[in-house]
């Protein structure tokens, strides 16, 4: 009788495929999910049934980054954590959900005085600073987002009034409900955005699903547990998000618990809560792409008997690809909230010099030089076209798309512009917006007080202060016209009052005032 040979993980790899790393990520998911130790390799099986995969990866050349495992149904070795750990590797399991259930990664020595600082934060008042900072940067960010893709001027004009108030926030009450304003007037932007699907796909799609929607679900009003493709999509990729907030604040160590802003609940980190908001608009940005690039798959999900809805496994995978934008994306803010405890220890020795492990910005000064950390939160921001909002260049201010007065020098240049197709278009739908915005304005809208003498008086000398992109966000205008009103020219009396409030003149008293000899 002959004998059954039991075949290697390198046979059964080369029968079923190989798991191999995707930015240096690998998602587990299915059943029977195992990442084990064997022969100091590291050894990984995930899969549903007879489609199983299998991989092994050696100490040196593995490339990975991220192990994120999905579903319930799974087993790892302490030997495999601490082959994970040698090597940097952080690991991550989710529920399917998306919910993040544990988290380990390099994790650095935790400095006492840095944790004595984060914790006495509210105390010595630099908690209501980095929480201004963090959501001024997250409204900053919804605003351009909104420029850029969503012909909503009344809704950019509504964030950045919410950002003037915020300056002025002196609790993180204050702070929740300006962020709070500016969540509504941007969702709300969200709600008609249309999501495609193959044509086949259409007569299993829900009604409901062919829309973004609300981003409260009716089945919890709140984000969880959402009720359509886009939300569900949305909520994973926070999901991966606060996971690499958490691996970036344990890495600093700091306790990812203990919040800025958000409030201490038992199951909830709040600092990484924290560490999330200015990155969010980036997300969004992500998803934002990825349904205008391509339609969304009916095989990519499936919905519960409750209409919840959720992805599957093979989708999950590739979302969770994007750790590593995100991973880049979170460092900044989250060595800046380090930097801005440490300046503000109770000892008063503040010539230490503080490492900054996850961007390296701090490498060279921190091997002996002094430097001052009294600095505002670094932020990544992204060079974009002043009037379109298009990614470019960083040695660029304009795109090649936008209106020939940049060039002057270019008449031909600006001639094949004028006759582009999307320029067109573009300033079509601009026309269309200001032409409607004429029609329901009356002359009766404005005050008797607010005339011309008062404008050229009171607001105009104070437009010298405010920026182009400030007019341009609060008017909706171009950038040549913003350009010119912060120059002298009078614009539409329409805009008089929105000026005015732009560059802080009190309406409250004015009457008298413009009455007054």
């Amino acid at each position: 009788m002959p004998t059954l040979r039991v075949p290697s993980l390198d046979e059964l790899s080369e029968r079923k495929g190989a798991i191999t790393p995707t930015n240096g990520v690998v998602t587990l998911f299915g059943y029977g999910i195992s990442v084990t130790v064997d022969r100091g390799h590291l050894t990984l099986q995930d899969g549903v049934g007879p489609n199983r995969r299998y991989s092994r990866f050696s100490r040196v050349g593995h490339r990975l980054k991220r192990v994120v495992v999905i579903g319930s149904s799974r087993h790892i070795s302490f030997e495999a954590l601490r082959w994970l750990t040698d090597q940097d590797v952080a690991f991550t399991l989710l529920e399917r959900d998306g919910k993040v259930l544990a988290i380990t990664g390099p994790v650095s020595p935790s400095d006492v005085r840095l944790r004595r600082a984060q914790a006495t934060a509210h105390e010595t008042g630099i908690a209501l600073p980095i929480a201004r900072e963090l959501i001024d940067k997250k409204l900053g960010g919804q605003a351009l987002l909104l420029r850029k893709n969503f012909p909503s001027y009344a809704a950019v004009e509504g964030i950045t009034n919410a950002r003037a108030r915020l300056a002025k926030a002196e609790s993180n009450a204050e702070i929740l409900s300006c962020e709070a304003c500016g969540a509504q007037l941007y969702w709300a932007a969200w709600h008609e955005l249309p999501i495609s699907f193959p044509h086949v796909d259409l007569p299993r799609v829900p009604e409901h699903w062919r829309t973004f929607g609300s981003r409260m679900s009716p089945l919890t009003t709140s984000p969880r547990l959402a009720v359509n493709p886009p939300n569900a999509m949305l909520n994973y990729l926070y999901s991966i998000l606060e996971a690499e907030a958490r691996l970036a604040l344990a890495s600093l160590g700091l306790d990812p618990g203990i919040g800025m802003l958000h409030s201490d609940l038992r199951s909830r980190d709040s600092l990484a809560c924290d560490v999330m908001e200015p990155v969010r608009p980036q997300v969004d940005a992500f998803l934002l792409d990825w349904l205008r690039r391509s339609p969304l798959k009916r095989e990519w999900f499936f919905e519960q008997r409750d209409g919840n809805c959720r992805l599957m496994a093979p989708f999950a995978a590739k979302l969770s690809e994007s750790a590593q934008i995100w991973r880049r994306a979170v460092a900044p803010f989250a060595e800046g909230i380090a930097r801005a405890l440490w300046s503000h220890r109770r000892d008063g020795r503040n010539r230490d010099i503080l490492s900054t492990p996850l961007t390296r910005s701090r490498k060279r000064e921190s091997r002996g030089s002094i430097v001052n950390v009294l600095r505002k939160l670094d932020t990544v921001t992204e060079n974009v076209c002043g009037i379109c909002g298009v990614s470019i260049k960083r040695a660029y201010k304009h795109c090649l798309r936008c209106p020939p007065t940049i060039w002057p020098n270019k008449a031909q240049k600006a001639s094949e512009i004028a006759r582009d197709p999307i320029a067109q278009a573009r300033r079509a739908s601009s026309q269309r917006v200001q032409a409607a915005a004429l029609k329901t304005w009356k002359t009766s809208d404005k005050a008797d007080w607010l005339d011309l003498e008062f404008y050229r008086e009171q607001i105009q000398p104070s437009l010298a202060a405010a920026t182009v992109s400030a007019i341009v966000a609060a008017l909706g205008v171009s950038e040549s016209y913003a350009t010119n009103i912060r120059a002298g020219r009078v614009p539409h009396p329409r805009h008089w009052l929105t000026l005015a409030r732009l560059v802080a003149v009190s309406v409250d008293d004015k009457p008298e005032q413009a009455s007054a000899p």
